[in-house]
């Protein structure tokens, strides 16, 4: 579950660990972005988009956002746990402080000032020097699927970190849908000029993997990205049955997805 299109990552990582799992999409398009909303109201939606998911008798919720786990996750787990195993999705600040740094860590403008984001470099950040970097309308471009303003938001959150930063923790989990162009901004301001930056030397922080690793452990699931490709799929948008939004066509991630069978 998500406000948007950013579950795509979790769900094709899923789809990719074990290609013969029903998977079912939720999200809130009636009420996204979450962002901005206060606590209580991203509560309740993130609650709703939960329950619309949790009809469908899943093995476990992989709740892929951001903003929802800051907010909501303690709510979520109270509501469904134990019968129903809700995952949240933290950015990977642990392994990126362990590369020495320094990091920048993108994510939304309510994300960036959250005392739990503070709190997660406070506890997991060792020495490491890091960069909060807010992201005006990044995660509203990547939703809309528009490549030129995809592009713009990169590039002023790209014009927001420092140079010289040798990894770039992805804070949202729409920013995973477009870690290439990130990659390629913050590098290019890091050495202007030289396409060379552009390289492995920038690491990528994204949390997709981790968050689906998690949900198989939950589940006593083993990885089995042989198994037959039988998965299907069931979108919820604002709790309605519908197919995947047109946007989700433009990322590598909807395109897996949508060679699925489409539940009715």
């Amino acid at each position: 579950m998500d406000s948007g299109i950013g579950l795509l990552a979790a769900a094709a990582a899923v789809r990719r660990a074990r290609p013969d799992a029903d998977l079912v999409l939720s999200s809130d398009p009636d009420g996204m972005p979450w962002g901005p909303r206060s606590t209580d109201d991203i509560t309740a939606r993130a609650l709703a988009c939960a329950k619309a998911a949790a009809a469908h008798d899943p093995d476990a919720l992989i709740v892929a956002c951001n903003t929802a786990s800051v907010y909501a996750l303690s709510a979520l787990r109270a509501e469904l746990e134990p019968e129903l195993p809700v995952i949240g999705t933290v950015p990977a600040v642990k392994p990126a402080a362990q590369s020495g740094g320094p990091v920048a860590i993108w994510a939304t403008p309510a994300t960036t000032g959250s005392p739990y984001q503070r709190r997660l470099i406070a506890d997991f950040g060792q020495h490491a020097q890091f960069t909060a970097v807010p992201c005006h309308g990044l995660a509203d471009a990547v939703e809309s699927g528009k490549e030129h303003a995809v592009d713009v938001a990169v590039t002023a959150a790209a014009d927001l970190t420092p140079p010289g930063v040798r990894a770039v923790v992805l804070g949202c989990t729409h920013y995973e849908l477009v870690g290439e162009r990130i990659r390629a901004a913050v590098a290019k301001r890091s050495a202007p000029g030289d396409d060379r930056a552009a390289g492995p030397e920038l690491a990528l922080y994204r949390s997709a993997d981790a968050v689906v690793a998690q949900a198989l452990r939950r589940t006593g699931t083993r990885p089995d990205p042989g198994a037959a490709p039988t998965g299907g799929l069931t979108v919820l948008l604002s709790g309605r049955t519908a197919r995947l939004p047109e946007a989700a066509s433009t990322y590598a991630e909807g395109r897996l997805l949508a060679g699925a069978a489409v539940a009715p």
